[in-house]
């Protein structure tokens, strides 16, 4: 979080979806090109596909 002038946090974007949590992989050049084609091509960012991906996963177990 970054500190204005007076010494004060700065207020980010309000959430109802805190993304508090880090989480780090490795992917091959092939899949990470793959991920920065669906991103480019949906106008999201390449962390709002692998959330999305997260919930068709879930969505398919769920249906299962």
């Amino acid at each position: 979080m970054k500190i204005n002038e007076n010494g004060r946090k700065k207020m980010g974007r309000p959430t109802s979806d805190k993304r508090d949590k880090r989480f780090e992989l490795r992917l091959s050049a092939e899949t990470y090109s793959v991920l920065e084609e669906c991103a480019k091509k949906l106008n999201i960012t390449k962390a709002d596909v692998v959330h999305k991906g997260i919930e068709l996963v879930k969505n398919e177990i769920e249906n299962k």
